[in-house]
């Protein structure tokens, strides 16, 4: 049921009051409420499980490996290591500016909106919650309408954990997302794609409020030729098969050696029958494409696809199903290259060297990962150096998700912001700077004081008379 849109500016001053009050600010407090939010996933996660089942087919092994165990481990986490990353910090700095006690204090930036999408409807919901909570921000969660079942139980087991005068679930479509863009925020994080990140990119520059952008884009991935392409094939269909592709750092096509095509593509098959023996159609492992209108855009862009598929999955258009299908000999211009797939379809472009797999990815809008096999640290250095995405990850796809300490961030059209632990704590929070000048510096300020005297002038302009060292290319 949508939230009345009537009631969006009152849950926001509400909020806000709230956030005023100082209740967010102490440690202890928001410690608990990342506990609270841990035991949500853990006490709920059957419910849970259910609802993204319902609305996505998502097999259970999936939600509770990559979404309610994450969320449990990344709250308690950032729980036990919040006094850490909110210590007050005092600036190395030269003898005579001490006594000013330079300080940087880390300071919640207030009211945040979370726009999360369906595909990852519950990491991606309270990932961002975990840093706007550590920080000691309020917030509004408004998940996704595609993933109905979900967003409906959020609204009923959140108010059940955490300060329901603090965190405040919105369930709607356009009209209440729109409303929600017409207020003012301290920060919006939105995760999903770079139409609708427009739309709220303009709405968050009206009021100046500063904004993260997770977003996707085509993933590539480049496979050396010298590497083991029976390994590579394994580890690319593991990452493509999650959720039937539907997420952003999905591989979306691969770039191999032109002769090494064929072993690929015979590597691919081998796999892809050894994880789904009677087939993906109606395996409880394999996902379902999330609705009507998504399953029909990816059975057109294979239609339109003038590559030869190899592997053809079967399609069932009335459950929304739909099992991964490979295309080999795919070329610039084809119909699996013209838009992020985020479905099971699997494109392979030859190329002729490792040149010419560069020329092709840096031809394209920035992706939120590039993936690379090779054993060759030469070619690994060359990708880092020459190439531009959110990550690079060697030799595996997927699996980096697994690393807390890595920031998990997009490029361009990929996005900006970073997000995970405490670089999801440093999003939600303000650096504030702070001095505190002592009467006892005054002799020393009086230079700064008109009139100035030559020797006053010169004292004060000394950093204009720096040496510079010598340098050259």
């Amino acid at each position: 049921m949508a939230t009345p849109v009537s009631t969006l500016p009152k849950i926001r001053d509400a909020l806000r009051a709230t956030f005023r009050s100082g209740i967010t600010r102490p440690l202890p407090w928001r410690q608990h409420q990342l506990y609270q939010l841990a035991r949500m996933a853990q006490n709920e996660r059957e419910l849970i499980c259910d609802a993204i089942k319902k609305d996505l087919g998502k097999p259970k092994t999936e939600v509770l490996m990559a979404e309610v165990g994450t969320i449990i481990e990344r709250a308690v986490k950032s729980a036990k290591q919040l006094p850490e990353w909110a210590q007050t910090e005092y600036p190395d700095v030269p003898d005579w500016q001490k006594s000013w006690k330079p300080t940087i204090y880390k300071a919640p930036k207030g009211t945040a909106l979370i726009i999360s999408p369906w595909n990852y409807p519950m990491i991606l919901t309270f990932q961002p919650l975990i840093g706007a909570i550590a920080a000691g921000c309020t917030a509004v969660l408004k998940p996704s309408e595609l993933a109905p079942t979900f967003s409906q139980l959020l609204e009923e087991i959140v108010p059940k954990y955490l300060d329901p005068n603090t965190y405040r679930v919105v369930n709607g479509a356009v009209p209440e997302t729109s409303k929600l863009l017409e207020l003012q925020w301290d920060h919006i994080f939105y995760t999903g794609n770079g139409r609708v990140a427009r739309i709220v990119a303009s709405a968050a520059a009206k009021h100046l409020t500063p904004l993260t952008l997770e977003l996707g884009g085509k993933s590539p991935v480049i496979i050396d030729s010298a590497y083991d392409i029976d390994l590579a094939a394994k580890r690319i269909l593991w990452g493509k098969c999650n959720n039937a592709g539907q997420i952003c750092v999905a591989p979306d096509y691969i770039l191999v050696q032109r002769d090494k095509q064929d072993d690929l593509v015979k590597a691919f098959r081998k796999h892809y029958n050894a994880f789904f023996p009677e087939g993906a159609l109606d395996s409880p492992l394999f996902g379902s494409i999330v609705s009507d209108l998504h399953h029909k855009r990816l059975t057109s862009l294979l239609s339109r696809t003038k590559g030869e598929v190899v592997l053809q999955g079967r399609a069932d258009a009335a459950r929304k199903r739909l099992e991964l299908t490979i295309v080999k000999d795919v070329a610039e211009g084809d119909s699996l290259l013209e838009e992020e797939i985020f479905g099971p379809i699997l494109p392979i472009v030859p190329v002729d060297s490792l040149d010419e797999a560069v020329n092709f990815v840096n031809a394209r809008s920035h992706p939120l990962v590039l993936y690379a096999f090779s054993d060759n640290e030469g070619v690994k250095q060359r990708l880092v150096s020459e190439t531009q995405s959110g990550g690079i990850v060697f030799n595996d796809t997927f699996q980096q998700l697994a690393v807390h300490e890595l920031p998990f961030a997009g490029v361009g059209e990929s996005g900006y912001g970073n997000q995970v632990m405490k670089h999801t704590y440093d999003t939600f929070t303000q650096l504030r700077s702070s001095i505190d000048m002592p009467k006892e510096a005054e002799p020393h300020l009086a230079i700064r004081y008109p009139p100035h005297s030559e020797e006053a002038v010169k004292a004060l302009t000394t950093g204009v008379y720096a040496p510079i060292p010598p340098s050259r290319l």
